[in-house]
């Protein structure tokens, strides 16, 4: 955005530029945020591109003096080897697919947000405590809700799943140690758990069957999530782009080098650097579950949610008396058809 649009966009309705002392327009350029974040390194993809700029730019340096000092290196034929335009809409693509892919994972996530609080909602309204161990045996069932939003983010991540371990009985946590999709498991104890009480006449079959769809959608996340992981972007495309990338960058100094001389080291590694970085962008987000900086703030939705069911837990559980009409969100004609 030009600065002069910037300015405009912070200006009180119908006030003039003018106004503006040479102090308050000083404060603006050196206060805001956007300009500390400009030049922040952290979370940036300078350090991950840095080797390949300065590569660019000491080449640019040795072809300027070569030009200087030995021959004429001026060949601007070499520009239309690869078209700007072709390299441009190589890269939109890249990036694009790699947002796409971390935009899926945001959203199966907000999915698993979703379901996983409207069903321990409904798991602690609506199932009955007769006793203190059916007030137990409730808190644990809620807590494996939580429990399988940690197992998906360590099974993404493919971590070891120490984390679950205050959540299960030893005996669970020994029986994970070999099981090879830890969340897949958890969800079926919870669904044991539920279809338990539909017998034990603790809830009735609309109930139970809204929260089975409340479950089936967390597993279609992990799915879709698993979809993601498992399908990357081809590898013959990524090192085509990069060997496009790398020689568009390499022949810019023979293009340059009769206009700028000596900076045509420093102008060539700005353009690498605005090349390499778009690229490596839609590297670091196209796998938006491990736990670089730009990925997905996993834990934090996990702490959150573990939150959010302390928060339930602590809050008494209605009569089971007034909570019939409650808990059951569709009509019967939805089950029938």
């Amino acid at each position: 955005m030009p600065r002069t649009s910037f300015l405009r966009l912070n200006l009180p309705p119908n006030h003039q530029l003018r106004q503006f002392s040479p102090s308050a327009v000083k404060r603006l350029l050196l206060e805001p945020n956007w300009l500390r974040l400009a030049l922040r390194l952290r979370g940036s993809v300078i350090p991950a591109i840095l080797p390949e700029v300065l590569f660019c730019v000491a080449f640019g340096v040795l072809i300027s003096a070569a030009d200087i000092y030995i021959v004429n290196l001026h060949w601007p034929v070499l520009g239309s080897l690869i078209p700007s335009i072709v390299l441009g809409l190589l890269l939109v693509f890249r990036t694009n697919t790699a947002y796409e892919r971390f935009w899926e994972g945001r959203r199966q996530w907000g999915n698993i947000i979703n379901a996983s609080r409207n069903l321990t909602r409904l798991m602690w309204t609506a199932i009955d405590e007769q006793t203190a161990a059916d007030r137990q045996g409730k808190i644990k069932a809620v807590n494996l809700v939580g429990a399988f939003a940690i197992a998906t983010k360590q099974h993404l991540r493919h971590e070891t799943f120490v984390e679950l371990q205050p959540f299960l009985a030893p005996h669970e946590y020994q029986e994970l140690q070999s099981v090879q999709n830890v969340p897949l498991r958890i969800a079926l104890w919870i669904e044991s758990y539920l279809h338990q009480q539909h017998r034990c006449g603790q809830l009735s079959l609309y109930q139970l069957t809204y929260m089975d769809e409340l479950l089936v959608l967390l597993v279609d996340a992990l799915g879709s999530c698993e979809r993601i992981l498992k399908t990357p972007i081809p590898l013959a495309y990524a090192i085509h782009l990069k060997q496009l990338l790398l020689l568009y960058c390499l022949l810019l100094p023979f293009q340059l080098v009769d206009d700028l001389g000596w900076l045509t080291g420093p102008m060539v590694g700005l353009i690498a650097f605005t090349l390499f970085g778009v690229e490596e962008i839609g590297i670091e987000i196209e796998n938006p579950f491990g736990r670089d900086l730009n990925d997905l703030p996993l834990d934090a939705i996990c702490i959150t949610m573990q939150q959010n069911i302390h928060d339930l837990i602590s809050t008494p559980a209605p009569h089971q008396s007034s909570l019939d009409d409650v808990v059951i969100p569709h009509d019967h004609d939805h089950y029938s058809s």
